[in-house]
């Protein structure tokens, strides 16, 4: 189980900097996901070796003076309720402000780790203004300077020493799916529905954690573990619509699952904080099956589910390959499909492909249609295997992958999804030197 850090802290103060730069720094590891360029609130760090989700709540935010103040204190206390460490940034320039204080007065009642990070501190005379922080009441602070680094080593060795290990819990290998989006979609009456008058139920798992009730559940043959965020613990009713705690709430489920079921509100449509809920799941690599719940209470006529269909695809261009289900928690019209369909996303994300089946079908294909030369040169891909990870990808030997560019990579990736099937299920192509 990974930690989370939340950051926290008013406007402009270097927050989303800070942010960005603990991110490049996995994802210089790591193959950055192309195609992706949405709101990046929520990223995975990697320090020494600790893993941790990291949440930058200030790209939530949005609004005037004054209804930032009351937005970003439910932030917080959301932080304070979901994150395992918070890193408190304030800013060097400016000074203690009142809504440093607010912020530091909510955080001084934290049982958890807590850490003042002064940023904008790039030379020593700022080092220097920075003691007026102590009046805060939260201790020692760390100075930092977000633009360039600077500092940061220090905070990051401090803040992974103080996260809480996690205990390995040692689970059946059952497959997970889990159910998220945005608050009042149906998620809870989806489950319900699903688990009602239904015998076949095997026990109620209490989270391992505080976050997520886990139902073992079997039918037709199948047996897996649903997970529910919807009824982890009421939140008041202010925070509910917060889009930063829809996605707060669904990074644990979804890091944990092998395939989402994204349910939606017919009528409110496929919205950004939907959106922001769907790319976290491409993201962390699950399979995902999107539902549109509610789908009784919508005028309808014969040509409505393939507008409502190619409306969603249109938005989450360029992963379309995603099956989408209209539903009725209610009704409990197609829910059985709702289930059927994530069984058969499951089996997709877990395919194997035989190394000689991928080069029959892929050789003669990349011949036929080369990657485009660059400068002069041409690129000659070699062969192709399927690496042995939990979710499909895919290495093309070839002698310059350099030059082989995203347009070609995704033509790449469609004609895998055409052959072989991969339903929901996103795909990575990585082009390797022979």
């Amino acid at each position: 189980m990974s930690n989370i850090v939340a950051i926290v802290g008013r406007p402009n103060v270097g927050k989303s900097t800070f942010f960005n730069r603990l991110i490049q720094r996995r994802e210089a590891i790591v193959d950055s996901v192309s195609g992706v360029t949405r709101d990046r609130h929520y990223g995975k760090c990697d320090w020494n070796g600790r893993e941790f989700s990291l949440i930058d709540t200030g790209g939530y935010v949005i609004g005037s003076d004054d209804v930032f103040e009351a937005e970003i204190d439910k932030q917080v206390e959301l932080a304070i309720d979901e994150a395992d460490a918070i890193i408190f940034m304030v800013d060097v320039e400016t000074g203690v402000t009142g809504m440093d204080e607010d912020v530091a007065k909510l955080l001084r009642k934290v049982e958890k780790p807590v850490f003042l990070a002064v940023n904008k501190v790039d030379n020593s005379k700022r080092s220097e203004d920075a003691v007026e922080f102590y009046s805060l009441g939260l201790g020692e602070y760390y100075t930092i300077a977000s633009i360039n680094g600077s500092g940061t080593g220090e905070l990051l060795d401090a803040l992974v020493e103080a996260l809480p290990e996690k205990e390995e819990v040692i689970e059946e290998n059952l497959p997970r799916f889990a159910v998220v989006g945005r608050p009042n979609a149906g998620k809870s009456s989806f489950i319900n529905a699903l688990i009602g008058e239904d015998r076949y139920i095997v026990t109620d798992i209490a989270g391992t954690t505080r976050d997520a009730i886990d139902t073992k559940y079997n039918r037709f043959g199948f047996e897996f573990n649903l997970v529910d965020t919807a009824g982890i613990r009421r939140k008041s009713k202010v925070k509910e619509d917060l889009e930063f705690y829809s996605v707060m709430r669904s990074v644990r489920a979804i890091e944990h699952a092998d395939v989402c079921l994204l349910v939606l509100d017919a009528n409110r449509g496929f919205d950004g904080q939907v959106q922001n809920i769907f790319w976290l799941a491409e993201r962390n690599r699950k399979g995902i099956v999107v539902l549109v719940n509610k789908w009784d209470l919508v005028e309808k006529d014969h040509k409505s589910v393939k507008e409502y269909e190619k409306a969603i695809r249109k938005q989450i261009e360029p992963f379309t390959d995603v099956p989408i289900v209209f539903i009725s928690a209610l009704t409990k019209q197609r829910i059985y499909k709702a289930i059927e369909t994530a069984v058969q996303v499951y089996e997709n994300r877990s395919k194997r492909i035989k190394t000689s089946e991928l080069n029959e079908v892929f050789l003669p294909l990349i011949e036929h249609y080369p990657p485009p030369a660059y400068k002069g040169k041409f690129v000659k891909i070699k062969y192709i295997m399927q690496l042995p990870t939990p979710q499909p990808q895919f290495a093309f030997f070839c002698n310059l992958p350099q030059y082989v560019k995203d347009p070609y990579k995704r033509f790449l990736e469609n004609k895998l999804r055409e052959n072989f099937g991969f339903t929901g299920v996103p795909i990575s192509v990585y082009m390797r030197k022979k």
